[in-house]
């Protein structure tokens, strides 16, 4: 089969466009014929360098296709069908996995990053993390939202617990996690203000529902929120930058407000300010992908129409390096997707 896979870590030049040994199903598994995967800030990290990536590795979190293959044991899954795929793995036996929490499994795993992922034609799963794609979906509509979604979802959702009228500040919001955080957020019913760069940028984020757009390079964002809000400052922040937003996610946030944080994108070693989290009573919450529970209900709010994953552009395999490069240098809005070459 072909793929896109790296023997060693580096930048674009790393990647590759071959042939690899199909995989075989085993026990409980089923093996998928991809044919859309989207690609993710994740797997950047991963091909620059990040603990634990096996090598040579295939990349690739998020997938769609059809059931090629079900190995043993496993029912109801039939050649053809058309599945999605929830690329967090988790061993279903810890007592985090018992008390139904799936994302802080003590094994969890992520496709493309721990083992091989779905930037290849053909791809091995659990049977458990196949999911029926909605019929209004196309695959690449169905590849797009499974990562960033789910992980915006226990954010906004579970930990933050967005309520109507509160107001949720986003930054970065021409980033996958964050527009699907918008779009989440909006849902709950609440207010979003979102901080992004560009006048195209700025419209884009504003065409989605955010009431309040600041460009981050042209203003101070946590003078401006203070301001706006009398200095009350926002219920809610949602920062996925890390190093260069987290004081300002600190100065923005009210007093008991919520910050919320699933990555670093911009580093993890941001300045702290110890004395506004306990002066203002902040929370800082922690959050990591979605458990079982939480990934049904957002498939729910997708097959409903209540949510709907943005594309931007749509690459073949065999031109991965080009995709990984608009990623990396944020001239995406919505996500870049990567098909199998028409003559594979």
């Amino acid at each position: 089969m072909k793929a896109v896979y790296f023997v060693q870590h580096g930048g674009h030049e790393v990647l590759r466009y071959g042939d690899r040994e199909e995989p075989e199903p085993g026990p409980g598994e089923v093996r998928v014929a991809i044919r859309a995967a989207a690609l993710n800030r994740l797997d950047l990290f991963v091909r620059n360098g990040i603990p634990h990536v096996p090598l040579p590795q295939v990349p690739g979190a998020d997938g769609a296709g059809t059931v090629d293959l079900a190995g043993p044991g496993v029912e109801g899954f039939h050649p053809g069908d058309r599945v999605l795929i929830q690329p967090g793995l988790s061993c279903g036996a810890c007592e985090f996995c018992r008390a139904g929490e799936q994302s802080v499994c003590v094994k969890y795993r992520i496709l493309g990053e721990h083992l091989a992922g779905t930037f290849a034609e053909k791809v091995v799963v659990p049977a458990r993390n196949l999911f029926p794609i909605p019929d209004k979906l196309s695959f690449e509509q169905a590849s797009a939202f499974p990562l960033v979604y789910q992980t915006a979802w226990r954010m906004i959702v579970t930990r933050a617990a967005v309520r109507p009228g509160e107001i949720v500040l986003v930054h970065g919001a021409g980033g996958g996690v964050a527009g699907a955080a918008i779009e989440i957020s909006l849902l709950c019913g609440g207010r979003v203000w979102a901080t992004t760069s560009g006048a195209e940028k700025m419209r884009q984020v504003a065409g989605s529902g955010a009431e309040v757009v600041l460009d981050y390079k042209k203003s101070d964002v946590g003078k401006e929120v203070r301001a706006r809000t009398g200095k009350r400052g926002v219920d809610v922040v949602v920062d996925c930058v890390g190093e260069a937003t987290w004081m300002t996610s600190l100065q923005a946030a009210s007093k008991a407000g919520r910050i919320v944080t699933c990555g670093a994108t911009s580093g993890p070693n941001p300045k702290e300010e110890i004395r506004l989290i306990f002066w203002k009573q902040l929370s800082i919450l922690g959050s990591t992908m979605a458990n079982d529970r939480e990934f049904r209900a957002l498939l729910s709010a997708v097959s409903a129409g209540r949510l709907t994953p943005r594309l931007d552009q749509v690459f073949p395999f065999s031109r991965a390096a080009e995709a990984y490069q608009r990623l990396e240098e944020g001239r995406q809005h919505g996500k870049i997707v990567l098909v199998p070459d028409p003559s594979s």
